[in-house]
């Protein structure tokens, strides 16, 4: 194989699963894949090392790193999407059970104020129900991927030593953003919340992207047909998994899978589509939900988001 040889972390999906394991060949250029088994530190070790060449990334994680001047540049391609309706959870007897009466209270955040998760989460609850984000002290778990970040006033550390799920069975929390727990009594804020995000794609195109992919400047600068060919080849990665979604025959299929399933069901279309155009409205939803959340201090044009030579490529 001619061309360069990229250092490329990616976790293992039905959309890449044919890259990943040389079913799907790149044109031009090779990958030595390194496994990072959890992710979020590969996007931390991208984001304050340049560790690798490509790297997956959560789409608010680049926004943020870009803004702070980080040297890497995204492809459109979008290799998770989801809903988050049901990211808001409560303790189930503890009393909460309106999104007003998060108002004046102390909810949780999963790591950084920064997740795409919480983003998308906390503009579920201010633009479907009203919340205003600022009457709310959010609590973190962790720190943020991209150090020179700085947090509104309302965010703050959780106490060392405490976990989310122990703040919110003492009462000090109200609820959790983001934070996925597994136990019988800790349930969603909202009432069926997988049928809400189904509506709100339905009626107002609400589809969230979650991760994307991006390269190093400098192996941009280096090899200007890089970005075309990544475009490419996980492309053409996506189609035999687009197929078993279409057939009904994903083996042992996650709750990602049955998402994506539900949304071709739903649309009738690619429920993972690459390309600036497909997800135009959905990407500058994310800049203002961002802006209002205080975690970019400017909306972009969405376009200059993207290496230039993808702008025009749709997959």
């Amino acid at each position: 194989m001619t061309g360069p040889t990229l250092r490329t972390v990616t976790r293992t999906s039905g959309a890449n699963a044919a890259l990943k394991d040389g079913t799907v060949v790149p044109d031009g250029l090779s990958l030595d894949v390194v496994e990072v088994p959890v992710l979020v530190h590969a996007f931390r070790r991208m984001v304050r090392g340049l560790e690798f060449d490509v790297s997956e990334m959560a789409v608010t994680t680049y926004l943020v790193a870009r803004e702070h001047g980080v040297r890497f540049t995204a492809l459109p391609v979008f290799l998770v999407r989801g809903f988050h309706h049901g990211a808001i959870q409560v303790l189930a007897g503890s009393g909460v059970t309106e999104v007003s009466q998060l108002a004046g209270a102390r909810v949780g955040v999963n790591r950084g104020y920064t997740v795409t998760t919480g983003v998308w989460a906390r503009s579920v609850l201010q633009a479907e129900h009203g919340l205003d984000l600022a009457s709310v002290t959010w609590v973190l778990s962790g720190d943020e991927h991209v150090e020179a970040y700085r947090p509104p006033g309302n965010v703050v550390p959780a106490p060392d030593g405490r976990s989310l799920e122990d703040l919110l069975r003492s009462g000090d929390l109200a609820a959790v953003v983001g934070a996925d727990l597994r136990a019988p009594d800790v349930v969603p804020l909202l009432e069926q919340p997988e049928e809400a995000a189904v509506r709100a794609l339905r009626e107002r195109g609400s589809y969230p992207v979650n991760h994307l992919v991006v390269v190093r400047d400098d192996v941009l600068e280096e090899h200007p047909d890089v970005a075309e060919q990544l475009f490419d080849a996980f492309t053409r990665a996506k189609q035999p998994y687009l197929q078993a979604l279409r057939a009904g025959t994903v083996v042992d299929p996650t709750a990602t899978d049955r998402t994506y399933a539900r949304v071709l069901a739903e649309t009738g279309a690619d429920p993972l589509p690459y390309g600036i155009e497909p997800s135009r409205r959905v990407l500058t939803d994310l800049m203002d939900h961002a802006v209002t959340q205080g975690i970019l201090r400017e909306r972009v044009d969405v376009d200059r988001l993207f290496a230039p030579s993808t702008r025009h490529l749709v997959g």
